[in-house]
């Protein structure tokens, strides 16, 4: 009997027909290609208003919706934990931080209380917001035909306490200001 294979791939092609059988068999330690990756903010919360009291400003935070966003992996490949493609798209994208994992949960949080010691008293916008990463991949490993499947996953959360002469950096921050500032 011959056999073929690529060192830590499950595939193997026999002689006597099983090569079909064992066209998807796990394979680890294969390569990732990333396309359409994108990047997106997405507003999570704003206060009703801002006070100004003590020297200070108050104020909550509350949720601008009730979506809850969870990283999913659409098809990852036979014996490879959807946390594996998240981070091997961490590493593509060279993120400082990992990337959020299927077990985290965001969005529609409790409200959340602000209490800021700043200078002048004047106008400020403020905001809670989440940066969504999506792509696809074609993960190939050995003999095994090629899968593609999606991450859906987030990066980053944000958010701020600006004053309203400083121009927005972002679309949240747009939002928060349209609402919030004279």
């Amino acid at each position: 009997m011959v056999m073929l294979g690529t060192a830590g791939c499950g595939a193997a092609a026999t002689d006597d027909g099983r090569a079909a059988a064992g066209a998807a068999t796990i394979c680890t330690h294969g390569t990732y290609t990333w396309s359409g990756v994108r990047h997106e903010e997405r507003l999570t919360g704003l206060p009703d208003r801002i006070t100004y009291t003590d020297g200070g400003y108050q104020g909550t935070v509350e949720p601008v919706s009730d979506t809850v966003y969870r990283p999913t992996v659409t098809h990852p490949p036979k014996g490879v934990a959807p946390a594996r493609v998240i981070k091997a798209l961490g590493t593509h994208l060279k993120t400082e931080d990992p990337l959020a994992g299927p077990s985290e949960t965001a969005g529609h949080e409790e409200t959340d209380f602000f209490d800021v010691l700043v200078g002048p008293r004047q106008p400020y916008y403020t905001w809670e917001s989440i940066g969504l990463v999506e792509a696809d991949f074609t993960y190939s490993c050995g003999l095994n035909p090629p899968v593609r499947g999606h991450v859906h996953t987030w990066d980053t959360y944000g958010g701020g306490f600006i004053p309203c002469s400083e121009p927005p950096e972002s679309a949240a921050a747009q939002a928060a200001a349209s609402k919030l500032c004279p």
